[in-house]
């Protein structure tokens, strides 16, 4: 498949005849975190299965919509689920979102996951900011022809993560109800979780907690020069941290449980943008 410019406009075109207002803050929205968007008023609902050109979530926790209303005084685009490389999307497929959202006029990107803890300091029900990744596998979204409406072939990853971003979040996270860290993530594959012998030598790199998205987007994000907060929500320790074994309903439980204090935090960000 060629992604050119056309591509991601024939999507944003369709989008746009949904709403008549460009929205100012796009959140992605990971695993059992979808709570939050039942809080966007006005909603405008639209499958992702009805966009052309664009992707379909096949992962149970994730809704596949994506909505536009408004949540903190601001206009919004929320997607409700998100694509992974394991579900049999190419790396380059991953680009379509952010690149939809850069089109729509978007000014800052929300980005959430659920996560597993590598730093023995963590807890599951945490959230960790992200400020920085660690990618060692996998291809890069921006593989391929360069689209150069969107940005240069070769682009600078310093500062991906928005330190004015992430100085909000950590201004913030004094009012939440919430443990808050910041930390680097660690993007492994998936879709089998981590072996303890790989969670060993992330931590060794300096990871402090690891899952299976995000980074695809913060690379788009950086190639085309948008700002960018990613949190993670630390839904388990990772393999081998503790002696207790985990499950992915382990993962999906730990998510709800914080899903409404998450969605309070996230808020309190929004409203200081």
């Amino acid at each position: 498949m060629e992604y050119s410019f056309d591509y991601f406009k024939k999507i944003t075109d369709f989008l746009k005849t949904k709403v008549d207002y460009t929205p100012q803050i796009a959140i992605i929205l990971g695993s059992c975190l979808g709570p939050f968007a039942e809080q966007i008023e006005d909603p405008v609902v639209v499958d992702y299965q009805d966009i052309p050109n664009f992707l379909v979530s096949t992962v149970a926790s994730h809704a596949g919509k994506m909505i536009f209303g408004t949540i903190c005084g601001r206009k919004v685009v929320c997607m409700s689920g998100r694509f992974h490389n394991y579900e049999g999307y190419t790396f380059e497929q991953l680009v379509i979102p952010i690149r939809v959202f850069k089109l729509l006029g978007v000014e800052t990107t929300i980005l959430t996951n659920a996560a597993g803890g590598i730093n023995v300091d963590y807890r599951p029900g945490d959230v960790m900011i992200l400020s920085d990744h660690i990618k060692m596998n996998g291809d890069s979204p921006l593989r391929g022809r360069n689209v150069s409406e969107f940005g240069a072939r070769f682009f600078s990853t310093v500062d991906m993560y928005t330190p004015r971003l992430r100085e909000v979040a950590k201004r913030c996270a004094s009012a939440s109800a919430l443990t808050i860290h910041e930390g680097v993530y660690y993007f492994y594959s998936g879709p089998q979780f981590e072996t303890p012998a790989e969670i060993r030598a992330f931590r060794a790199l300096g990871a402090d907690a690891v899952g299976m998205s995000t980074v695809t987007e913060a690379l788009t994000a950086a190639h085309c020069n948008m700002p960018i907060l990613a949190l993670a929500v630390i839904t388990n320790m990772a393999a081998g941290v503790t002696d207790i074994p985990f499950t992915s309903e382990e993962v999906n439980d730990t998510a709800k449980s914080i899903s409404q204090q998450f969605s309070e935090y996230v808020k309190s960000i929004m409203r200081e943008l």
